[in-house]
């Protein structure tokens, strides 16, 4: 009884303090940056891990993940784990993370990572995620955070430099390289080590794309990049955010991203993308995992860094798709030794590449689900570190 009474005072308080937490937001309007907006983090922060603490306790999920205890809360023990460490990002997380609870009863495991995505900017959204890395933290696992630098987002009040700029990606990396946005990367970095816990940081992924993202070659020399990379970099451990683990993690498909490195002192991990478009285009095909992954694998894995698959799965158009889980993951461990993280992209919305919605999810595609949790009993589970 005594239990139940604590619940009902807990989502009271929760609602209480929502609600305050709104009401403030509506009456302060724009002046809610600065100090406002710091404590409305921190509040939110408190509800969020009041609200997981018994998300966790009710689905026994930090239980079941007790396993990664020993490694979790160390950025460089993280690689040393004995087993992989699988994940996922989901689009419906916005709110909690009962899309990927509901995933990962359904695969009848665990995830040790879950991601999200977040742009640069002065929007409210663009701060640092700390409500949802805290939650993530709160349930036992690994945040991982995308920052993707989108740079028409900027307030031309504090950022007046580009305010008339036709675009004004042009020539981005430089200008972060130069400092230009070293107030917004300053304050990233203290929230990140307020948070305290480690979380990888994909910054610039798919930096050698000529097509997809503004911070790509279209805009930015390989030079200015390496520079915007260490800049950043630099400034967090200044600051000391050491408890971000780099991740670099360039495109597959495109083969000058040694260009792109930052160097072996800026970067934790090694990241990359692993997904399979099928025939839902005139320009994708059929890939197996080994062509998707095999030669970016055999010269990333010289840098002798653990790889992590940042972006993982498979449309079902053109092929088997249950047998494209289960060989990828059931060859993992022994033919890519370096790769110690998968993370599942169950997007069900995806508009980035094609002219309509992709569909990534297959919780529901009763073959998929079922080929993938026999591969992870018998594939990807306990393993010893390779050497790196």
């Amino acid at each position: 009884m005594r239990t139940i009474l604590v619940r009902i005072a807990a989502f009271v308080l929760v609602v209480v303090l929502g609600i305050s937490m709104s009401l403030l937001l509506t009456f302060v309007g724009d002046k809610s940056k600065g100090p406002v907006s710091d404590l409305i983090t921190t509040v939110n922060a408190g509800i969020s891990h009041l609200e997981k603490r018994f998300t966790a306790t009710r689905a026994h999920r930090v239980s079941d993940l007790k396993w990664l205890e020993r490694y979790r809360h160390r950025t460089a023990g993280i690689a040393t784990a004995d087993r992989m460490l699988l994940g996922a990002y989901d689009d419906n997380t916005a709110e909690s993370y009962e899309s990927i609870v509901a995933l990962e009863d359904s695969l009848d495991t665990r995830l040790p990572i879950m991601s999200i995505y977040s742009a640069w900017g002065s929007r409210p959204d663009q701060v640092f995620p700390l409500l949802r890395v805290q939650a993530i933290a709160d349930l036992g696992s690994i945040p991982m955070v995308t920052w993707e630098p989108w740079l028409d987002d900027f307030s031309p009040d504090q950022f007046p430099f580009s305010a008339h700029a036709e675009n004004k990606n042009k020539g981005g990396m430089r200008a972060i390289a130069e400092g230009r946005y070293d107030v917004y990367i300053d304050k990233w970095a203290l929230d990140a080590k307020a948070f305290g816990e480690p979380f990888f940081l994909r910054l610039g992924h798919e930096m050698n794309d000529p097509y997809r993202y503004p911070w790509g070659p279209q805009n930015n020399q390989p030079d200015d990049f390496i520079a915007a990379w260490q800049h950043v970099v630099t400034r967090f451990r200044t600051l000391g955010a050491t408890n971000a683990i780099w991740v670099w993690s360039p495109h597959p498909a495109y083969k000058n991203f040694e260009a792109f490195y930052p160097g072996h002192a800026f970067v934790d991990w090694v990241g990359t993308t692993a997904i399979n478009y099928g025939t839902v285009a005139p320009w994708s095909q059929w890939w197996s995992f080994q062509e998707v992954i095999g030669a970016f694998y055999e010269r990333v894995s010289l840098y002798k860094k653990p790889v992590i698959i940042c972006e993982f799965g498979s449309l079902s158009v053109g092929g088997n798709r249950p047998a494209w889980f289960a060989d990828a993951l059931r060859t993992l461990p022994t033919r890519y030794p370096a790769i110690r993280a998968v993370v599942f992209y169950h997007n069900g919305n995806d508009k980035t590449t094609t002219y309509k919605s992709l569909d990534w999810t297959f919780r529901t595609d009763s073959a998929s689900v079922a080929a993938i949790k026999q591969a992870i009993r018998s594939g990807p589970g306990t393993r010893q570190p390779a050497d790196i």
